[in-house]
């Protein structure tokens, strides 16, 4: 081994053995990666020499003793036996040497990513008897910190840390209901105050076997990544999380267990995926007699339980279905006598859902390459309310039970305009009892998805500096056909009255909204 390579490894040790006694992980790491340079081209050296030498030992020709050449040639390769062994017991001593140096920092393995998007919003409603409210320019900065840390082959964690606030400091009143905005399940999709809170954080195991059966399973729990699912993450420029986007979009904590069933059954791409979650505790607070407890004086939890079930998928084409439950729904309490509203929940009951959905990632084979570039889906959803005996859900009567439906479809196709860019078009349609739990859509006006009504949507992704700097234009545009679409599950704000001038309260109820919206994102 040369001299120069023997003294890494010895700065290698040292740093090791001292376990790295910098001032902070910065100049931590940034000592092991000038160390991992130095020794690369260490060893690049290394083996250009020997291949110069090789080369020139294979040119060498000796005319006047065959015999002794091909001798001296003999020895020559077990010389170069011997020097490649050399080479791979060095390589495989940096690489030790390395792996202590990795354990040795302090966490370098845990990986960061950003995602930072400015946005720019002009914003307009009109109410049911007519009056309009607008905002032309409505700004925030988002802000999502990515953290992803793989600490065996089988077992990871990710996490992401997420700060969504609007340009400057927003007004604010102590208006009962107000306080609504920061509920759990859309706190880091509202544009609100300057904390930065936790969007995910889970750990995840997987393995190719299921206690020795031939099924790739996985297993995970903590605050789930159940926002920005399939079909809505299309128009969000975002990898798809496991939930079907048109029945639930909401931050929630829970676990989820996946079973690879492709190879038991010869069908490309099968699966089945149980979930469970908690949408809201009902434990007592910290410094009350019995703390955490269960608290009678507050509802009961909501608990959510459910599975996915893939039967194809190709590459190309997939069929997706999803079911689930979830109990004590709530509403917002109202004075009985006055009609105020208080800053107060009660139960309401449970609902069922159902989604399935059709996706086509490419028209066709190879008829053109618009089309073999082109996204097509069409999906499907059912929601059937279960109320509790004494409860109305949906503005419907006492105790009884209603059905939903709702339909979107979208595609996705090539910008005419720029080589890279993306253009979409959707639509979706709800009906008058149609009832979704997605309040963590990525829409400042609602969720385009819980419209009772009609919902058209087209935009266009434009990436500027390869995948890291991007911007978007989109236009949403809302239709009500009932009010209720964003509210709870009950007979107050989640009651499914037709819109019409002369409802009462027309000037709470709106009709139509649209957003058009300007953002530019920056991913890295």
């Amino acid at each position: 081994m040369n001299k120069p390579l023997l003294l890494s490894l010895a700065a290698i040790a040292t740093l090791v053995a001292t376990d790295l006694s910098a001032d902070s992980m910065y100049n931590r790491i940034e000592m092991m990666e000038m160390q991992m340079k130095q020794m690369q081209q260490e060893l690049d050296t290394l083996k250009r020499s020997q291949q110069e030498e090789s080369k020139n030992l294979n040119l060498e020709e000796d005319d006047e003793d065959d015999d002794e050449a091909i001798v001296a040639t003999t020895d020559e390769e077990d010389d170069d036996d011997d020097d490649e062994e050399s080479v791979e017991d060095q390589i495989a001593e940096i690489q030790d040497n390395i792996s202590d140096l990795n354990k040795n920092t302090n966490g370098n393995h845990l990986k960061f990513g950003v995602d930072y998007r400015f946005a720019v919003e002009n914003i307009h409603y009109k109410m049911a008897n007519g009056a309009t409210a607008k905002n032309d320019a409505f700004m925030t900065n988002r802000l999502w910190v990515n953290m992803d840390w793989a600490a065996t082959e089988n077992l990871s964690f990710h996490g992401q840390l997420a700060y969504n606030k609007a340009f400057g400091q927003r007004t604010d009143n102590d208006t009962i209901g107000y306080n609504f905005e920061n509920f759990d399940w859309v706190s880091n999709e509202n544009a609100y105050d300057d904390i930065v809170r936790v969007r995910t954080v889970y750990f995840l195991y997987k393995n190719d076997e299921f206690f020795g059966s031939n099924i790739p399973w996985t297993f995970s729990v903590g605050r789930r990544p159940s926002t920005n699912g399939h079909l809505i993450n299309f128009r969000d420029d975002d990898a798809a999380s496991s939930p079907m986007a048109h029945t639930i979009n909401v931050e929630f904590d829970g676990a989820s267990a996946k079973f690879g069933l492709e190879n038991l059954t010869g069908i490309d791409g099968m699966y089945v995926k149980f979930c469970a979650g908690r949408g809201m505790s009902n434990a007592a607070h910290k410094f009350s007699a019995t703390p955490y407890a269960d608290d009678a004086t507050v509802e009961p939890n909501i608990d959510l339980a459910g599975l996915i079930f893939v039967p194809y998928a190709d590459g190309q084409y997939s069929v997706n279905t999803q079911y689930y439950y979830a109990n004590n729904l709530i509403d917002q309490l109202f004075n009985p006598t006055t009609g105020a509203p208080l800053n107060q929940f009660y139960t309401v009951g449970g609902l069922h859902s159902f989604t399935a959905n059709f996706i086509a990632n490419g028209i066709g084979d190879e008829i053109n390459d618009f089309l073999d570039d082109t996204v097509f889906f069409i999906s499907g959803a059912m929601s059937i309310t279960n109320p509790n005996a004494n409860r109305s859900m949906l503005g419907a009567p006492v105790g009884e039970s209603k059905t939903g439906y709702s339909v979107w479809a979208g595609i996705q196709y090539p910008s005419l305009i720029s080589e890279d860019g993306r253009w979409g078009l959707e639509y979706n349609h709800g009906t008058q009892y149609w009832r979704s739990i997605t309040y963590g859509e990525d829409t400042n006006i609602g969720s385009k998805i819980a419209t009772r009504g009609d919902a058209y949507e087209a935009y266009f992704t434009e990436p500027l500096i390869e995948e890291i700097l991007s911007l978007q234009i989109r236009y949403t545009y809302i239709d009500y056909k009932y009010a209720g679409s964003n509210g709870f599950f009950g007979d107050t704000t989640g009651a499914a009255i037709k819109i019409s001038s002369d409802m009462p309260n027309a000037q709470n109820y709106v009709d139509t909204a649209q957003d058009i919206r300007f953002y530019l994102r920056y991913r890295y």
